[in-house]
């Protein structure tokens, strides 16, 4: 039976009994972890936020009320112990925090029972992700999974004062917006009031940071919460949290410096972990033609080769074929996997047309420099050889050859070195490798809409000696814009915005958007623009990728509290769910089922 308080105070959460003197009485409330009865003796592993306690339950310490509900106790249930803390005579516990020390119970208040849960709360859970997202409030219990929000917590705090610190304000930019066309699909939330009209949920803060620095207030921060109706992924949830800044009279150089000390001090409180800086920086052409990404993991190496040249005008048409069309021939070394047996080969060709490709090529150089590959006879051997020196192959290696679209090639072979990092074990968690990409193309051309998008978004300023070229050459010009890299994951971007009328309505007028279209969608922007707006440059962050890295989480759903699964419902609450007709009438809104 659950008691009351009965006045009862906790005095201290479970580890934060450590250090005080032997003999001192204290009060802890918790759950219970585990019961051992010794029939004498009973001792508990007490648990809260902060972690285990052991608490020892003896009759004639403790009164026979009290012994006899330790008795009964089970899994989950939830205790006030009021005792004193006494020093372990056995079972000293190196690896827990409290392990050299006990709590003497004199009294027990049980002040909740507990059914029993559907699965155990342990740390590194076993139990399917379904079950544990459902009873997500229990998953919540476990130890890894509370210490991965605590330090979310501790990090958010950390930029706060930081932020602060250097200037910036923090200030809150509004949920419910207007719906934008670019980018990826909005959420809408359907007016009420207006008949017809929806609001859309952000995407993010950016045309409202972009009006603050409008209005002067020269440095702006948020922890900000935005959504997209996109598919998800590992690293990618419908509602996410950005930490999201802007800056005025700024360039390039000035954003990279304060997000760089951000992250050196965020780390070194956070976790301990010293971030050298600078940071590395790279070119966005660099990285496609070195590591196949714009994200590139640099804790290894097997680095992508060009070898256009070496195979041009050679007999095998996979590679003429392609350099004919305009694509590229590229390569990578996978080190000591020459004798990779042809079964293992032939899931390597599958991964690969998974990326997009229609194939690979294999090069193996046997222990006695002989080669075995998919290719030999359409080539010579001095062609052969040129290949093998020009990947720096020696006896032992694999090579790998993409053929087709430099897009393709670059998506194919960047996708294998991860994954043969991966399996070799060469993806050290622990190692940090941050990396700043720079010089994005402005544009990319959509084959799905048949024109030229932004690459990051329509107010992103151009490189000013590429701007020239915005009409006769515009997939040449490259943005002001960085994107912060940390282990082959995108932890952030951003750019210097385009602050001149004319290059922004040219900039729109290049993705195709109308005098009145751009008016209609971004008009309260351009009007504003109109009356002194500040040269301006932003950043935002994703915290839960941030927060992911930082504890080595396979999964983004490790570190927020609440996430949603693959096709963006919530098991735990059944979201999303219908709603009442009358909700709707008053919406004017009306759902057709689907065709079958």
């Amino acid at each position: 039976m659950a008691e009351s308080m009965k006045g009862l105070h906790r005095t201290h959460r479970c580890t934060e009994v450590v250090g005080l003197p032997f003999g001192e009485q204290v009060t802890v409330m918790g759950w219970v972890q585990k019961r051992r009865n010794l029939g004498s003796l009973i001792f508990i592993d007490l648990r809260d936020r902060s972690g285990l306690l052991q608490i020892v339950f003896d009759e004639e310490r403790c009164g026979k009320e009290s012994f006899e509900k330790a008795g009964n106790l089970r899994a989950e249930f939830v205790l006030a112990v009021t005792g004193t803390i006494e020093k372990r005579t056995a079972a000293v516990n190196e690896n827990l925090k409290t392990g050299e020390i006990e709590v003497i119970a004199s009294s027990l208040t049980v002040l909740s029972e507990s059914e029993v849960p559907p699965f155990e709360i342990t740390e590194n859970s076993q139990t399917r992700d379904e079950l544990r997202l459902k009873y997500r409030y229990l998953d919540l219990r476990r130890p890894d999974i509370q210490k991965n929000l605590i330090l979310r917590s501790k990090v958010a705090q950390l930029m706060r004062e930081f932020m602060s610190k250097e200037g910036f304000l923090e200030i809150e930019t509004p949920m419910l917006c207007k719906s934008t066309p670019e980018g990826a699909r909005d959420y809408l939330v359907p007016s009420r009031i207006h008949s017809g009209h929806f609001y859309a949920l952000p995407q993010s803060p950016q045309l409202y940071k972009q009006l603050l620095m409008v209005s002067g207030y020269d440095r702006y921060f948020q922890i900000a919460r935005c959504f997209r109706d996109e598919d998800l992924r590992a690293d990618r949830q419908p509602e996410f949290t950005q930490a999201d800044m802007e800056l005025s009279f700024v360039d390039v150089d000035d954003v990279i410096d304060v997000n760089e000390r951000l992250m050196q001090y965020v780390f070194r409180e956070a976790i301990g972990v010293e971030i050298p800086l600078p940071m590395k920086r790279m070119s966005w052409q660099e990285a496609m033609d070195r590591f196949g990404s714009d994200k590139p993991d640099i804790r290894f190496g097997m680095e992508l080769h060009d070898v256009s040249e070496v195979v041009k005008g050679c007999g095998f048409g996979v590679f003429t074929g392609a350099l004919e069309a305009g694509g590229s021939v590229r390569a990578i070394n996978a080190k000591g996997h020459g004798e990779m047996p042809r079964k293992k080969i032939d899931k390597l060709v599958e991964f690969a047309k998974g990326c997009g490709a229609k194939g690979l090529a294999y090069l193996a150089v046997n222990a006695d420099g002989t080669y075995k590959s998919s290719f030999a006879k359409f080539m010579t051997p001095e062609e052969l050889e040129a290949l093998v020196k020009a990947l720096d192959g020696e006896p032992g290696d694999l090579l790998l050859f993409a053929a087709d679209k430099n897009k393709i090639v670059w998506n194919v072979l960047g996708a294998l070195r991860l994954m043969i990092a991966e399996e070799d074990g060469l993806l050290d968690p622990n190692r940090y490798e941050f990396l700043w990409i720079t010089d994005f193309p402005l544009l990319e051309w959509s084959d799905e809409e048949e024109r030229f998008v932004a690459m990051h978004h329509p107010f992103t300023m151009p490189m000013e000696e590429d701007w020239e070229r915005i009409d006769s050459d515009p997939g040449s010009v490259r943005a002001k814009a960085y994107d912060i890299v940390l282990n082959g994951t995108e932890l952030g971007g951003g750019s210097v915005r385009i602050h001149q009328d004319h290059i922004q309505e040219k900039m729109l007028e290049v993705l195709g958007f109308t005098k009145e279209r751009a008016h209609e969608q971004f008009g309260f922007l351009l009007e504003a623009f109109r009356y002194g707006v500040p040269p301006h440059a932003g950043l935002a962050y994703g915290l839960d990728r941030l927060i992911m890295h930082m504890v080595h989480a396979s999964s983004i759903r490790d570190v927020i509290a609440f996430p949603k699964v693959k096709d963006a419902s919530d098991l735990m609450t059944d979201a999303p769910g219908t709603v009442d007709e009358k909700q709707l009438e008053e919406l004017g809104i009306q759902c057709v089922a689907p065709e079958e």
